[in-house]
Order: C-alpha cells, then sequence, then structure tokens
C-alpha cells in the first residue's frame, strides 16, 4: 500500500464522489435545459448567454474531473484489494512453512533426544550425571547447574568428570562437540563423516 493511503477514506471518498458527479450532471443539465428553452422560445442567441454558457461549461468540465477521479480511485481499490489478496497469500504461504519447520524441528530434536539417551546408556553414566551432562550440553556452567538442582558446585564438578572419564572425553567442549558437530555440517558433509566414523 502506498504511503499516505487510508484504506478506510476509500469507500468514504468514492462515495462522495458519485455525489459530486451527480451535483455537476445535475447543474449541466438545468442549464443545458435552460439554454435551449431561451434559444429555442425567446429567440435569444446563445452569444447573450455567456455567463450560463460558462455555467455549463464548468458543469461539464466538473463532471468530467469528478468522473475521471473516480474512476482512479475504484481502480487504486481495485490495486489495493489485489495487493492485500498477495499479501493474505505470502502470510499463509509463511504460517504453513513455519508450522513446516516447527513440525521437522519437533522430529528432529526428538530424534536427537534419543540419540543422547543411547549413548549415555552406552557410556553407562548415572541418572545424575546424565543431567549434568544435558544441562552442560545446553550451555549451562557448574554454578548455574548447581543452583538448578540444589546441589553444591562441587557436586556438579565431580559429577562432569565422572561424565568425561566414562566417556573418555576431555571436557565440556569435547561433550558438545560429541553430539552437535555434525548438525553444524551441511547435510551432504555430515552424511558423508558418519559413513568414514561408522
Amino acid at each position: 500500500m502506498s504511503a499516505g493511503s487510508d484504506p478506510d477514506r476509500e469507500p468514504q471518498q468514492l462515495g462522495g464522489g458519485r455525489t459530486s458527479i451527480a451535483l455537476f450532471a445535475l447543474i449541466a443539465v438545468l442549464m443545458a435545459t435552460d439554454l435551449t428553452i431561451e434559444y429555442r422560445i425567446k429567440n435569444e442567441p446563445l452569444s447573450l448567454q455567456g455567463f450560463e454558457l460558462c455555467i455549463f461549461v464548468l458543469a461539464l468540465a466538473g463532471f468530467a474531473f469528478h468522473w475521471w477521479q473516480m474512476a482512479a480511485a475504484r481502480r487504486r481499490s481495485q490495486e489495493l484489494d489485489r495487493e492485500l489478496a498477495a499479501a493474505r497469500a505470502e502470510v499463509t504461504r509463511w504460517s504453513a512453512d513455519a508450522k513446516r519447520w516447527n513440525q521437522e524441528a519437533q522430529d528432529v530434536l526428538q530424534g536427537l533426544g534419543q540419540a543422547i539417551d543411547r549413548q549415555f546408556d552406552r557410556w553407562g553414566l548415572t541418572p545424575a550425571e546424565r543431567e549434568v551432562a544435558l544441562l552442560q550440553l545446553k550451555g549451562l556452567r557448574h554454578r548455574a547447574i548447581a543452583e538448578l538442582r540444589q546441589t553444591s558446585e562441587r557436586t556438579v564438578r565431580q559429577q562432569a568428570l565422572a561424565v568425561y572419564r566414562k566417556s573418555g572425553l576431555s571436557g565440556r567442549s569435547d561433550l558438545a562437540a560429541f553430539f552437535l558437530e555434525d548438525l553444524l555440517l551441511p547435510a551432504s558433509t555430515s552424511s558423508d563423516v558418519r559413513e568414514s566414523v561408522s
């Protein structure tokens, strides 16, 4: 929609344009009738009726001008209707894309969660160690994990060290890389990496 255009005012403008057209048409018809009567019945030449002739011409000009304005407003209204329909179609498409993306992301996250659980089983992690490892994967520090689990930071550090020892990883970044590295690669590269690892 163009700047400064008000969609609520356009129907009012169209209605006002129709009134103006009707008014100018009425004036033109009345003046034409008056001029015709005076010319035919009273035999007065049109040159003597100059003032009334000017009013007639101005009424015709006003009629034509308002007719042109109303046609332009109607065209603009139709253009805005098309733009609105296109915008609604685009919003519908975006909404469908967002729903599809959300569903795909949920499927991926569910699959990732199951894969992480299976790996934790392979490493033989206790429930407390699993929780610490998951919170570390989410990016939390030892102090935040301790506050969240209502335990001491020392206990969290010991559980994190147990995770690293059982998994054979050297620390938090290796733990994150173990699970997340393939997610950051393009699809073809990550599948090639998985094939070469297996």
